[in-house]
């Protein structure tokens, strides 16, 4: 060997990974791994999520498990939502107390984990999903735990979607029960503590429910007046007058939709009359409301043919002469009276080719028996809508003159 040489070992030398035996082949040893996390950090999410964060956990695989721990305290097993099995951890969000002080930093956790693993929301969904299916192995309070809980995922944006939670809770079980209603009742409650009602109406549009809110409730207890009775007394006032807005836009739409289709068919004015009361009695229709209702179908029936005025305004006219008696059946009192004039004076003052012809129509109303000469007279002289008033006024007033001289005759 020369003295330059340097000696080395025979052999091939063979690289070697390390390993690090630690890591969790399967979702039990996972789920363990989690809760020792837990166990050593003695529940401090902060400590915990540097833990996780600095772990070798296989989160792609294992997500769902994951959140099952968060939950629950340890790994769920099929159509349950506790395991006897493996280990538990007590700091876990069914295991606090029902309030958002407690939550919440179970909640901004999850939060800065989903930051830094986006593809995790997926698993959140499911698990989510999953326990809400099913709510009745859940005990009452902690049911109520998880109303809150996802409320605040809401509040806290976690890219939860709506509909990962709404859907699940119409499961037919659930909602006879009772268990829903008072599920939603406190998510409702959680949420508006943060929130505004306009956000809360676009989180049920989101999660296709809005207009669906009396499904919460157990069939027997199915009616506007039970949901009023019920948060009423929850203290969600703003949730019974959204309903029953709502539940009026709905009847509002049903009403017309019937009219419009009779008035396309030319059903005899008698038919129709019966009809609208029919409908206006069952759904409890309010009088003010039913005039100004038929005004809009019976001008939206109107064939209009563009910038062409006069043609326009015998259109109208010829309307009002076949639907009078339809208006007089509903204008029943001197106030039913004024507001169809308020109608007609709004749509003339918004709808330029009805603009002149405001004056027509309360005459030709007058002379059709719709409209009462006082009627008239009031709104000449106190009408309170402002809308192009001082025109209207001016235009009209050849005819109130006319009426004031025949009423200074007689």
């Amino acid at each position: 060997m020369s003295s330059k040489e340097k000696p080395t070992l025979g052999g091939q030398r063979i690289k070697t990974r390390k390993r690090n035996i630690a890591a969790p082949l399967d979702p039990a040893a996972f789920a363990d791994a989690v809760v020792q996390i837990y166990l050593d950090n003695a529940g401090d999410l902060e400590l915990i999520a540097k833990s996780i964060e600095s772990s070798d956990l296989n989160f792609s695989r294992y997500g769902d498990t994951f959140f099952e721990v968060v939950f629950t305290g340890g790994r769920t097993q099929p159509g349950t939502v506790k395991s006897d099995e493996g280990e538990r951890h007590p700091y876990a969000i069914i295991d606090c107390e029902p309030k958002r002080e407690a939550i919440l930093p179970s909640v901004l956790y999850i939060q800065k984990t989903l930051r830094r693993r986006p593809f995790l929301i997926k698993n959140l969904e499911n698990v989510t999903r999953r326990f809400l299916q099913s709510l009745e192995l859940f005990e009452e309070n902690e049911r109520k735990k998880m109303a809150i809980f996802t409320a605040l995922t809401f509040s806290q944006k976690l890219a939860l979607t709506p509909e990962t939670v709404f859907q699940p809770l119409l499961k037919d079980s659930l909602v006879a029960k009772g268990i829903v209603l008072n599920f939603i009742t406190d998510f409702f409650k959680e949420y508006l503590r943060d929130n505004s009602l306009d956000d809360l109406i676009s989180l049920l549009k989101k999660g296709k429910i809005e207009d669906n809110l009396l499904d919460f409730f157990p069939t027997a207890k199915r009616t506007p007046e039970a949901f009023s009775e019920h948060f009423t007394k929850e203290g969600l006032a703003s949730v019974v007058e959204y309903n029953m807005k709502k539940m009026f836009e709905v009847k509002l739409k049903e009403i017309k939709s019937t009219l419009t289709t009779l008035i396309a068919e030319e059903t005899d004015v008698d038919e129709v009359i019966d009809a609208v009361k029919q409908q206006v009695k069952e759904a409890k229709f309010p009088d003010i409301e039913v005039v100004r209702m038929l005004w809009d179908v019976l001008m939206d029936a109107v064939q209009w043919s563009g910038k062409n005025q006069q043609q326009n305004s015998n259109a109208a006219l010829r309307q009002v002469k076949a639907w009078a008696k339809l208006l007089n059946a509903f204008c029943t009192s001197g106030k039913l009276e004024l507001e169809l004039i308020y109608k007609v004076q709004v749509q003339c003052y918004e709808d330029a080719k009805l603009m002149k012809l405001f004056p027509e129509i309360v005459r030709s109303l007058y002379d059709l028996d719709v409209l009462a000469e006082d009627t008239i007279l009031l709104w000449f002289r106190k009408g309170s809508n402002s809308k192009g008033r001082q025109s209207f006024v001016k235009a009209l007033e050849p005819f109130v003159n006319w009426l004031e001289e025949a009423e200074e005759e007689e």
